[in-house]
């Protein structure tokens, strides 16, 4: 029974191995200048001293929606994939059964942008 694993063991083990190593050499490699201007706390490349307001700042709902409206049309092309695998066993049904699946993601895409959604300001 415990031989069944040795195969996945080493598996862990050559990984772990591999990270371990890829650190111990970059650490090796890598230039050392420490400067206390890199050690300085930063937000996108604005100083922290120029920054204005609270961190608990409410967002607007826009960011949420927009958020939102690119996981679902980000999941929706996940769907392409399994078909274009398939798309020589599929036939002609296949194509316009895909044809009819892009077909909704545009008109949702469409309705998303005449509601405004899709406007950051």
């Amino acid at each position: 029974m415990p031989t069944n694993y040795i195969g996945i063991g080493l598996f862990i083990l050559v990984g772990a191995a591999f990270a371990g190593g890829t650190f111990l050499v970059a650490g090796l490699i890598r230039p050392s200048n420490p400067n206390p201007i890199k050690s300085e706390p930063y937000e996108c490349g604005v100083p922290m001293a120029g920054l204005v307001g609270d961190a608990r700042e409410r967002f607007h709902i826009r960011y949420y929606v927009l958020a939102m409206l690119y996981l679902v049309f980000d999941l929706e092309v996940i769907f392409l994939y399994p078909w274009a695998v398939q798309y020589d066993k599929l036939g002609v049904f296949g194509l316009f059964e895909m044809l009819v699946f892009v077909a909704i993601l545009l008109i949702g895409y469409f309705y998303a942008w005449k509601k405004g959604a899709l406007e950051w300001v």
